[in-house]
């Protein structure tokens, strides 16, 4: 996730595991994980939440539709922190 969330230069990234409070969930018993992301980067100033939300979605690409199930998360612009 980290390398693909690199394009969107971020000054901080973080990436909570969750996935061990899921297990039993159908999402976790066909592989992909929960996770929670809190990601500072200035492509985020000026724009609303949805477009930073698919900014995220767009860098994480095809990790999304096998590699993780459920993500929530926290974008920030460097001045919003």
């Amino acid at each position: 996730m980290r390398d693909r969330l690199a394009a969107l230069n971020p000054e901080s990234i973080e990436i909570l595991d969750e996935s061990g409070a899921h297990v039993g969930h159908a999402g976790a018993a066909s592989g992909g994980g929960h996770y929670q992301l809190i990601i500072v980067s200035q492509a985020f100033a000026q724009q609303p939440l949805q477009a930073r939300h698919r900014m995220v979605y767009t860098a994480l690409g095809n990790l999304m539709h096998k590699d993780i199930h459920a993500l929530a998360i926290k974008a920030y612009a460097p001045d919003e922190i």
